[in-house]
C-alpha cells in the first residue's frame, strides 16, 4: 500500500493527523495584543484548565507500535531539517529546526518572520526579535519533555490515546500523565526506509490546528550545543 493510500485509509477512520501540545503559561500582554503566532509546539496558547483525557486499554499489537515509537526517540540523539508550518488561516511559514537530547531543541523562522523557539533543556523560550520579548516556561511543563528526556518509556510516562498502524505509517495519540503539562500529542510517522517523524499539527484551546510537516532530516551530523543557549534580547530601535 502506498503512503497515499495509507494516510487515505487511516483519516477515513476518523484519525486526524493532530498533535495537540500544552504549556501552563501565559501569552505575553504585548503578544496577546498584535495577535499571538501560532508556533510549532503550541507554547503559550494552553490556558491550565486543559482537561486531561483518559487512556484506553492497549492489545499486543498495539504496545509493540507503542515500544517502536519509544525505541525511536530513545535512539535519537541529534535531528536537523526543515518544516513548513500552516496556520488554521492556511498561511504557511517555513524554516530551519534543530534538536538535541535530552530536551534542547531549536525553530528558526524564515524572513519575514523574526521569531524563534527555543529550549535549553530546562526552559523554553518563545522570543520575537521583531518586538524584542519572549515569553519563557519550563520545559517540564510542556508535554514535549517525554518525547525528548534522557530515558524515553511512553508506556510508563504517557496516557495512551489511540495507536494506529498501516503497512507505512504509525501514529500514536498521547498525553503525559504529568497534570503540569496539559495537553494531547498525535504523532504521525512513515515507516519506510525506516521509522521517522513526518508531521504532527498543533491545537490549541480555542481549537486552532497549526500543521507542521518535516523535510530533509539528518541525523548523522551533530549539532553544537551552543545554538541552544538562550541570548539576550535587544529591544528594536
Amino acid at each position: 500500500m502506498s503512503r497515499t493510500r495509507s494516510i487515505v485509509t487511516l483519516a477515513a477512520t476518523g484519525i486526524a493527523l493532530v498533535l495537540a501540545s500544552a504549556v501552563s503559561g501565559q501569552v505575553s500582554a504585548q503578544d496577546a495584543k498584535k495577535g499571538a503566532v501560532p508556533n510549532p509546539v503550541g507554547a503559550g496558547s494552553w490556558g491550565a484548565n486543559v482537561a486531561q483525557g483518559g487512556s484506553v486499554t492497549l492489545d499486543e499489537k498495539q504496545m509493540a507500535t507503542v515500544k517502536k515509537v519509544t525505541a525511536y526517540f530513545n535512539e535519537l540523539a541529534d535531528l536537523k531539517g526543515t518544516f513548513v508550518q500552516t496556520n488554521a488561516d492556511n498561511k504557511r511559514m517555513r524554516g530551519k529546526f534543530f534538536v538535541k537530547k535530552p530536551g534542547r531543541f531549536r525553530f528558526d523562522y524564515a524572513a519575514p518572520s523574526k521569531q524563534v523557539i527555543l529550549s535549553d533543556g530546562n526552559l523554553l523560550a518563545i522570543q520575537d526579535h521583531d518586538l524584542g520579548n519572549e515569553d519563557v516556561v519550563e520545559l517540564d511543563n510542556t508535554p514535549f519533555r517525554i518525547l525528548l528526556r534522557k530515558d524515553v518509556d511512553l508506556l510508563r510516562d504517557a496516557r495512551i490515546g489511540d495507536v494506529q498502524e498501516a503497512d507505512d505509517l504509525i501514529i500514536v495519540s498521547l498525553q503525559d500523565k504529568n497534570p503540569d503539562a496539559p495537553g494531547k500529542i498525535k504523532l504521525i510517522m512513515v515507516k519506510k526506509p525506516a521509522l521517522e517523524l513526518k508531521e504532527w499539527v498543533t491545537t490549541d484551546a480555542q481549537g486552532v490546528d497549526t500543521r507542521i510537516e518535516l523535510g530533509d532530516l539528518v541525523k548523522t551530523e551533530p549539532i553544537d550545543a551552543d545554538m541552544f543557549k538562550r541570548q539576550m534580547m535587544k529591544k528594536p530601535l
